[in-house]
């Protein structure tokens, strides 16, 4: 059964951006990865003279880039750091004189992945810019904290499930655990890979992180107590037996800002990106 967790972790699943967002991920990519390609740029560029003599090949804008990409990965900012990155700016340099030499700038394939590169960089300019005129505020991300924190509600329950797919099943199991059988045992027989192995346990959730049949049947069960009727939701047939109940522990405000601004700035552009593309007729 999908759960959908809405505690610290559950704040941090963030509103996916799409391809645009995925766009904006890639870009970061090069700074992630280049800590493992800089050892190789040194070892390429010893081959080329221009490199070897210390000739600049690149614009200083390129260097500059590169390296507030290196910092930002956590690299620190040594002489090494700094040659490596020369070394591989020369070296890409070589290796594009000696593409457009070939003519393979010219090559259909290519030029398409160009363009697409160009417009990638524009993008995450744009959205870049976008997000940075239209800022969160504190009032929106506190009406969305104080929304999902009433959806959570002031309890939390430890639950167990057996999942199958047809009600009579589920009878017979709910049979079997009035005659006395465990529930951990019978738990083999759901087909919930996450908790079957584990006697069922959905450990700690508020009733929101469940859909509508389970929630409503897991509030009304006293502790150790079980579903005597088979419970149905879109995933199949339920057992449910609750084993505790605490007070919800929430995160306060402070705690997930960063993630409750980084939701809410996906659900904006979002909303830009469907009005930019109906303003298009698109």
């Amino acid at each position: 059964m999908t759960k959908h967790l809405l505690t610290i972790a559950g704040f941090a699943a963030v509103v996916a951006l799409g391809g645009l967002s995925a766009a904006s991920a890639q870009t970061a990519a090069p700074a992630k990865g280049a800590p493992k390609a800089a050892p190789a740029a040194p070892a390429a560029a010893a081959t080329a003279a221009p490199a070897a003599s210390g000739k600049e090949l690149y614009a200083k804008a390129q260097f500059d880039i590169l390296l507030k990409e290196r910092l930002a990965a956590g690299q620190p900012d040594t002489p090494e750091m700094r040659n490596a990155i020369r070394d591989e700016l020369n070296t890409r340099e070589l290796l594009v004189r000696e593409a457009r030499r070939k003519g393979l700038d010219k090559n259909a394939d290519v030029k398409a992945q160009m363009d697409l590169a160009a417009q990638t960089v524009l993008v995450r300019a744009q959205v870049a810019d976008w997000a940075k005129a239209n800022p969160i505020s504190d009032a929106a991300m506190h009406k969305e904290y104080d929304t999902i924190k009433s959806q959570l509600g002031d309890k939390e329950y430890k639950v167990r499930h057996i999942l199958v797919d047809k009600e009579d099943e589920a009878k017979e199991i709910v049979t079997a655990l009035q005659k006395g059988e465990k529930f951990e045992k019978l738990a083999e027989r759901s087909k919930d890979p996450g908790s079957k192995a584990n006697g069922g346990d959905l450990d700690w959730n508020a009733p929101a992180n469940f859909v509508k049949p389970f929630s409503d049947a897991m509030v009304k069960l006293e502790k150790g107590k079980f579903t005597a009727q088979p419970v149905q939701t879109q995933f199949g047939w339920h057992v449910i037996r609750l084993d505790d109940i605490r007070e919800a522990k929430i995160p306060s405000f402070d705690e997930v800002k960063p993630q409750l601004t980084q939701r809410l700035q996906g659900q904006h552009l979002d909303e830009y990106f469907r009005d930019l593309r109906a303003k298009n007729n698109m």
